[in-house]
């Protein structure tokens, strides 16, 4: 009885010991290094668009000072399409020809009349525009540093029919339809945009890049909300995400690479999860050598129109 007392009794010191021993770890967090950001793009008959900015420390404040003051405007950036190289046009915001203040403003998503009253540049390319089936490839030089990346313009895919039609209760109120039939001989990517007939810019839907991971090969249905009812803020409630009856739109579907959608799935995930404590931390990739952060992106889009009717 007093050797069964006594071996309870080390076992119940044993475990208090085990249960009590600690270990301090120590996480190492690398300190902050400001990187290039890169947002280019190019489109079938369309110039090639850069724009440059810095990264933020992410235990810095916030605010438009800083979100201004990250632009760059000292690189040079070059584009190749295998046989010729235009060097790009540096062209800024105080100093826009005629015209394009608008333009401008959905680009770097600045009201207009605010937006020629500050220092802002893009780099456009005057002597080439986009063609189907070239690759394009994107050279930078910056404080010392080269940057490349290279991204090819692919066959569209044509969209088989677009329609509108009533949604839920409604008569007078739907979403955009769509049916496309999917290569079964490749891997696609596509962005889907749309505008009302009288707007100069696109405007993206909620998570407008999918893949056709779960439809290659198929011909399949698809809807889509409108995207310009949650930025108009006189919008009644009720009718925000549906197009009404009489709207004329443009769709724009564009196919892009893998490694390009890669980014923005990445990109849009994190943008959609960051306020969830239970969000997943996500590095997204980038198709940019040199050690710049962003993208550069080929598109080749479809265009329709859809009466609302």
């Amino acid at each position: 009885m007093e050797f069964r007392i006594l071996k309870y009794s080390f076992y119940l010191l044993l475990i208090g010991l085990l249960l009590s021993c600690t270990k301090e770890v120590q996480i190492d967090i690398p300190g902050y290094k400001e990187q290039l950001v890169v947002d280019g793009r190019i489109e079938t008959g369309q110039r090639a668009i850069v724009l440059l900015s810095t990264s933020n420390n992410v235990y810095s404040s916030t605010n438009y000072e800083s979100y201004l003051n990250s632009f760059v405007d000292d690189a040079l950036v070059l584009l190749s399409d295998g046989t010729q190289t235009d060097t790009l046009t540096k062209i800024c915001t105080d100093d826009l020809p005629q015209g394009l203040e608008d333009v401008a403003a959905a680009i770097f998503g600045i009201p207009a009349e605010i937006l020629v009253n500050l220092h802002l540049c893009a780099y456009v390319s005057m002597n080439m525009v986009g063609e189907v089936g070239k690759t394009y490839t994107l050279q930078i030089s910056h404080q010392g540093k080269q940057y490349s990346a290279s991204s090819k313009i692919q066959q569209s895919v044509p969209l088989d029919s677009v329609y509108w039609k009533p949604e839920g209760n409604f008569t007078d109120r739907g979403f955009s339809w769509a049916i496309l039939s999917d290569p079964a001989s490749t891997a696609d990517a596509y962005l889907w945009e749309v505008k009302y007939l009288q707007d100069l810019q696109f405007s993206k839907t909620f998570n407008p890049y999918t893949n056709d991971k779960f439809f290659n090969g198929l011909t399949f249905e698809f809807g889509y909300e409108n995207p310009m009812s949650f930025q108009d803020p006189n919008a009644d409630e009720a009718y925000r995400g549906y197009y009404k009856l009489g709207d004329t739109i443009v769709v724009k579907s564009s196919k892009l690479g893998l490694k390009e959608y890669n980014y923005f799935e990445k990109k849009y995930n994190q943008m959609y999860s960051g306020s969830s404590p239970f969000a997943v931390p996500t590095n997204i990739p980038t198709n940019l050598q040199g050690g710049a952060l962003g993208i550069w992106v080929a598109y080749s889009p479809w265009f329709d129109t859809i009466v609302c009717n």
